[in-house]
């Protein structure tokens, strides 16, 4: 698993060993940050959604989401996890690239989310990655939302296993969605 692209380009990331972690692959990653930087998921001013972006990657795992956005022109992400684990991989993988000044970890329940404190902004771009079949993309993009952690006008990317089922919350419209391979990436518009 490496960066795909920008500042960091080629740079290793790091996974923990077993299957309790489920990366998203490079070939799917490099897809979608395509469509970030040259589709038409655009803010509604017209400009990209990474230059400059605050990121929240939920369902963190490794990180990868959150360190490829910020290889490619965000300005700050907030990876959370419920796993300590994953938390602690993530960080080493945020340190190797040297991002971590430009990150805040948080370990929590993405459908059960602490209060987004008062100085942190609210994200601009959400990565939501969830277990495969586990539903919890959507309530956790809901809770996320009501606890503050997601602004206006907000982008929302969503992985799911393909066959898996999706239901956007209220106060978000599907914009499009595409199949790479067992995945399924639907993007959001908050609005």
């Amino acid at each position: 698993m490496r960066i795909v692209a920008g500042r960091h380009k080629g740079r290793p990331l790091m996974a923990p060993p077993g299957e309790e972690i489920r990366p998203t692959s490079d070939r799917a990653r490099e897809s979608l940050f395509n469509i970030l930087a040259h589709g038409r998921v655009g803010k509604s001013d017209g400009t990209g959604p990474l230059h400059g972006a605050v990121v929240l990657d939920a369902f963190c795992g490794t990180g990868a989401l959150a360190a490829e956005a910020l290889s490619r022109g965000a300005a700050r992400a907030i990876l959370m996890d419920n796993s300590p684990a994953a938390l602690d991989v993530a960080r080493a993988n945020l340190k190797a690239i040297g991002e971590e000044g430009h990150s805040f970890l948080v370990l929590a329940d993405a459908t059960e989310p602490p209060a987004k404190g008062a100085t942190q902004p609210p994200a601009t771009l959400v990565f939501l990655d969830p277990p495969y079949r586990s539903g919890l993309g959507g309530p956790a993009l809901a809770a996320l939302d009501g606890r503050g952690w997601i602004a206006e006008d907000a982008l929302a990317v969503i992985e799911t296993e393909a066959r898996d089922s999706f239901d956007p919350p209220d106060g978000f419209e599907l914009i499009d969605e595409r199949r790479y391979g067992k995945a399924k990436i639907r993007f959001l518009r908050k609005g």
